[in-house]
């Protein structure tokens, strides 16, 4: 059985990277510490937060890290969960409450 251990990531979606830019950057005052035309990420001490564009504004998505994401990811479709979304070492998967979480292979 796969162990899920918090990475320290959180991850939002808005629709204006720009306008998320100067309100995390300006108003909160986080420590901006990389930015592209899709995503701002910034250190906020106890935890990274990653800003992503996306049309659709969903609620955060936290970040584990396992060992295997192959074997985690047999383990969560065997569950009954939906893969969202998926590269090589990292997926999004749906819960059964409908909640999104990322995981990363360590």
């Amino acid at each position: 059985m796969s162990t899920y251990i918090s990475n320290g990531c959180i991850c939002v979606m808005v629709p204006d990277i720009d306008k998320a830019e100067k309100f995390y950057s300006n108003v909160m005052g986080l420590k901006l510490l990389n930015k592209s035309d899709k995503q701002l990420v910034y250190n906020t001490i106890h935890f990274t937060l990653f800003v992503e564009k996306n049309d659709v504004v969903k609620p955060p998505v936290p970040s584990f890290t396992v060992d295997n994401i192959n074997e985690a990811r047999s383990e969560l479709v065997d569950a009954g969960c939906e893969i969202v979304d998926e590269g090589n070492n990292w997926m999004w998967f749906k819960d059964p409450f409908g909640n999104v979480f990322d995981v990363i292979e360590q």
